[in-house]
């Protein structure tokens, strides 16, 4: 069953969030990821949302997910990450 990663992002430093996307494409590679969308909140249709993106990421399965989260390839990036946005990632699955 496949799973989904989705991140809620307020960007704080643009240059540093560039660098960071930059880098993720290949740490989710090895686990068979694919992006599936990236982009800007248009409008809230009900309730209330404190981030201005999001990213949806599809793994095979929730191992994937776990594997791909706790790999030393993207910890090394975390650092980055908190630098650039602030973020919440959720995973899914089915």
């Amino acid at each position: 069953m496949s799973a989904c990663v989705i991140g809620h992002i307020t960007v704080k430093d643009e240059e540093k969030w560039a660098q960071y996307r930059a880098l993720v494409p290949a740490t989710l590679e090895p686990w068979g990821a694919e992006l599936l969308f990236r982009g800007a909140s248009a409008s809230i249709l009900s309730g209330a949302h404190r981030h201005s993106d999001v990213v949806v990421i599809r793994f095979p399965n929730q191992a994937a997910v776990n594997h791909w989260y706790t790999s030393p390839g993207y910890q090394a990036l975390i650092p980055l990450r908190q630098q650039a946005a602030d973020l919440e990632l959720i995973s899914f699955s089915e």
